[in-house]
C-alpha cells in the first residue's frame, strides 16, 4: 500500500518476479478493507494520504481477523531510528526505508510469509491440543515442580466442580480436601491412588515429567470411578447370593445325615429307655447334635463380615474352605492334600478372603478329574525379594485339563469364563480384586499338557507372623 505509483510498480514488480500474486492499494481506508480478504503478508508505506501507515498498522493489529497478518512497513521519509522503534511498537513485523534492494524486499517478504505459517502452523496444532485436552472424559492437569496446577482440561473441571480460575494456579494438596496428599512424594516414580470423597469414588494417577533427567513437574490424572465401583459391588453380592445358595445346598447335605442318625437313635431309646444300651444311644445322639452344630457354626461364620480388618488364622479359614466344599469333593471322590504351618496369620477380612479361597477351591473341584487329589499348601516367604517383610503364600493346585495359553492371560478379566453357560465368569475377577484391596498379589499357572496338565493359582498375602512349616 503506497500512494506514490512508481514507488508501488517497483516494489510490485520485485515481488511478482518472486512468484508474488500482489493486490494495489492508494489508501489506508482501502488497505484496511483489502486487508480483510487475509493475504499472506502486508507491505505498508508510512505516508499515505488519509491515514497515517502506523495508525493502519496500529488497527490490523486491533482487529482480531488481521492481528497475525505480518505488516512490513515501508517509507523514504521517516528513514530515523526514532521512526523505526515507533512504527515496531505500533505493531509492525519489520522495517525497511526506501529505496530498498529488490533482493532485500523479497528476503524480507520471504521471512515475514515463513514467519506466518509457522504461527498459523503452531496456532492450529495448540487449537487441535486443546481441543483434544478438553475431549477428555479423564481430568487431566499441568503442574509445575511445587505442585501447582499451571493448566487443566474441562473433564477436571467437572470432576471437582470448580472454574479455571479456582483451579489453575491451586496446589494439588488443595484438591478434595487435601485427598491427594500421600500422592505428591517426590520420588520420581508413577503413582496411582483410589479415594472416596462425598459418595463418590475417584483413581487418581501421578506422572513425573523430566527434563534432562530433572523433574519439573508432571501429569494428574483423575478418573471417577463410581460407577466401577458400584458395578463390582453388585457383582460381589450376586456372587455371594450364589453362594449362599450353594451353602444352603450344604446344609441340606451335611445336616440330614446326623439328623436322620439322631431320628433313629431316638426312636431305638424310646423302647428301651431301660436298657443297657439306652447310654450308647445318648451318646451317640449327642455326639450327632455336637457334629450338626459344628456345621452350623461353620456355616454362619463363612460369610460373617467384619468392620475393620483383622487377624485371620488362615488355616482354620481354609478348613472352613473345605468343609463346605465336602459334598462336592465327596461326589467326584477327591482327595486333599494340606501342607501348612501350625498357625500364619495375616491382616485381612475373613469373610472375603473365605470368598476368594472358595473361588479357588470350586475351580479346582471342577477341573479335576473323578478320584485325583487337589493340594493346598501355606509356606511363609517374603512379599519382595529384596525386603523382609514377612507374607504367607496359599497355593492351591489341581490336576484338571489346566487353562489354554490364550486363556491364560484373560482368567482375571471380569465375566471371562471357560465353563460356558455353567461360569458367571465374575469368581476369579472378585478374587483378584478382594486380593488387591489386601494389598496382596494373585497369579496363575497352567497347562494343558495331557501329559503333565493341571493349574496352580497362588495367592501372597503380608503376614501377621513366621512360623515354622509342618503338614497334615
Amino acid at each position: 500500500m503506497d500512494d506514490r505509483a512508481a514507488s508501488r510498480y517497483a516494489t510490485v514488480h520485485a515481488l511478482k518476479r518472486a512468484g508474488y500474486d500482489v493486490i494495489e492499494a492508494e489508501t489506508g481506508k482501502d488497505a484496511l478493507d483489502l486487508a480483510k480478504q487475509i493475504p499472506s503478508a502486508i507491505l505498508l508505506d508510512v505516508k499515505l494520504p488519509d491515514i497515517i501507515g502506523y495508525e493502519v498498522c496500529r488497527r490490523l493489529k486491533a482487529n482480531p481477523r488481521t492481528n497475525h497478518i505480518p505488516i512490513l512497513q515501508l517509507s523514504s521519509a521517516f528513514i530515523d531510528n526514532e521512526s523505526r522503534v515507533y512504527a515496531l511498537e505500533s505493531g509492525a513485523d519489520a522495517y525497511l526505508t526506501q529505496p530498498v534492494e529488490p533482493n532485500v524486499l523479497v528476503a524480507t517478504v520471504k521471512s515475514l510469509v515463513k514467519l506466518h505459517e509457522a504461527e498459523s502452523l503452531a496456532s492450529l496444532s495448540a487449537n487441535q491440543w486443546q481441543a483434544t485436552f478438553d475431549a477428555l472424559s479423564e481430568g487431566v492437569a499441568i503442574f509445575n515442580q511445587a505442585g501447582q496446577i499451571q493448566r487443566c482440561n474441562r473433564g477436571m473441571l467437572a470432576l471437582l466442580g470448580s472454574s479455571f480460575a479456582e483451579t489453575e494456579g491451586t496446589h494439588l494438596s488443595n484438591l478434595l480436601d487435601g485427598s491427594f496428599t500421600p500422592l505428591l512424594k517426590d520420588d520420581g516414580e508413577t503413582k496411582t491412588e483410589e479415594i472416596s470423597w462425598q459418595g463418590k469414588h475417584f483413581r487418581a494417577r501421578i506422572e513425573p515429567v523430566f527434563l534432562d533427567e530433572i523433574a519439573t513437574g508432571g501429569i494428574f490424572v483423575l478418573s471417577d470411578i463410581t460407577r466401577e465401583k458400584i458395578a463390582e459391588h453388585a457383582a460381589l453380592m450376586n456372587e455371594r447370593l450364589a453362594a449362599t445358595g450353594r451353602m444352603a445346598n450344604t446344609i441340606a447335605h451335611e445336616i440330614n445325615n446326623p439328623l436322620a442318625a439322631i431320628t433313629n437313635l431316638l426312636f431305638l431309646l424310646k423302647g428301651n429307655l431301660g436298657s443297657k444300651d439306652a447310654p450308647d444311644y445318648l451318646a451317640s445322639a449327642e455326639a450327632e447334635v455336637a457334629r450338626v452344630s459344628r456345621i452350623a457354626k461353620q456355616i454362619l461364620t463363612f460369610h460373617r463380615e467384619s468392620a475393620t480388618p483383622v487377624c485371620v488364622d488362615l488355616g482354620s479359614l481354609l478348613e472352613d474352605v473345605l468343609a463346605l466344599n465336602n459334598p462336592d469333593l465327596l461326589e467326584k471322590r477327591l482327595s486333599i492334600k494340606k501342607e501348612w504351618t501350625a498357625k500364619v496369620e495375616v491382616e485381612g477380612f475373613p469373610a472375603q478372603l473365605r470368598q476368594v479361597f472358595s473361588n479357588i477351591v470350586r475351580n479346582a473341584i471342577d477341573a479335576s478329574p473323578e478320584g485325583s487329589n487337589i493340594q493346598i499348601r501355606i509356606t511363609p516367604t517374603s512379599f519382595m525379594r529384596d525386603t523382609k517383610e514377612a507374607a504367607a503364600r496359599i497355593t492351591i493346585s489341581d490336576r484338571g485339563v489346566g487353562i489354554p495359553k490364550k486363556n491364560l492371560e484373560r482368567v482375571f478379566d471380569a465375566f471371562f469364563t471357560t465353563k460356558e453357560l455353567k461360569g458367571t465368569g465374575v469368581g476369579l475377577w472378585l478374587s483378584s480384586t478382594i486380593v488387591q484391596q489386601h494389598r496382596g498379589r494373585i497369579q496363575v499357572r497352567s497347562s494343558d499338557n495331557p501329559e503333565r496338565s493341571g493349574t496352580c493359582i497362588s495367592v501372597l498375602l503380608r503376614a501377621r507372623q513366621d512360623r515354622k512349616t509342618g503338614s497334615s
